[in-house]
């Protein structure tokens, strides 16, 4: 990847259709990469198609996936897609995650097993496959959390499910950088989507607001341009979690 540039790159975007996902689909493509929109339910399905839609319009390539990352199956076959495609695969974007704030004591079993597999299992098999696919000097990232360097309450299987990634993350760096592929984490800070509202009540809300520069959330514009960083020029980082949060909190 040379000059910084993406036209022609071929890219999948795991939780493409919409949010923080939609956004970079949209604006990896309008750089002129090909976007393979990854989608979990039917009820993203509008999404999905109205982001292929803009990319095309851009006067790029990109197509619509649906399926649960959650099946170790699901994360190969989409790959093959994007392949099939495109005939290769320069960059794998991960957004995928799922949170919940509830108390340990009051969490049940298939809760727990949900967010695991959400994301954690997800992520791992998101980065198998990309390590198995993806063309020389590739780019892996996966959205974790700025929970990650937070000591708090409530969301042990939000963070606990995330804090696997760092080592998986870890661990493919060193596996895949004989091909120069760089394998990265970028966690926000509690981010100003639907995703966050329904888990916080006013207050607390106006206290997270609080702990970052300007007093208010991390926005999907603030993480989008660190992903394409890390696409571009930035693939002489590898094996790191990006704390990208506005001073909200760090290790």
């Amino acid at each position: 990847m040379t000059n910084a540039t993406l036209k022609g790159k071929s890219v999948v975007v795991a939780g493409g259709a919409k949010n923080l996902g939609g956004l970079v689909s949209r604006s990896l493509g309008a750089e002129g990469a090909r976007i393979a929109v990854h989608y979990n339910s039917a009820g993203a399905q509008a999404d999905a198609e109205a982001t292929v839609l803009a990319i095309q319009k851009a006067g790029g390539d990109a197509f619509s996936f649906q399926g649960d990352l959650t099946h170790a199956g699901t994360c190969a076959e989409l790959f093959l897609a994007a392949k099939q495609r495109f005939g290769g695969i320069d960059i794998a974007v991960n957004t995928v995650g799922k949170v919940l704030r509830k108390p340990i004591v009051e969490t049940t079993e298939a809760e727990y097993d949900e967010m695991l597999a959400v994301n954690a299992k997800s992520a791992y098999f998101f980065i198998k496959e990309a390590g198995l696919h993806l063309n020389d000097n590739g780019r892996i990232i996966t959205v974790v959390t700025s929970l990650l360097a937070a000591f708090t309450d409530g969301y042990s299987t939000y963070a606990g499910g995330k804090a696997p990634v760092e080592h998986f993350t870890r661990a493919a760096a060193k596996e895949f950088a004989a091909r120069g592929i760089s394998v990265n984490s970028i966690g926000p800070g509690p981010m100003d989507t639907p995703f966050f509202y329904g888990q916080e009540t006013p207050e607390r809300v106006g206290y997270h607001k609080s702990q970052a520069i300007g007093g208010r959330l991390t926005k999907i514009e603030d993480i989008a341009p660190i992903v394409r960083f890390l696409a571009t020029d930035g693939g002489w980082i590898t094996g790191q979690t990006i704390f990208a949060n506005g001073g909200y909190t760090t290790r």
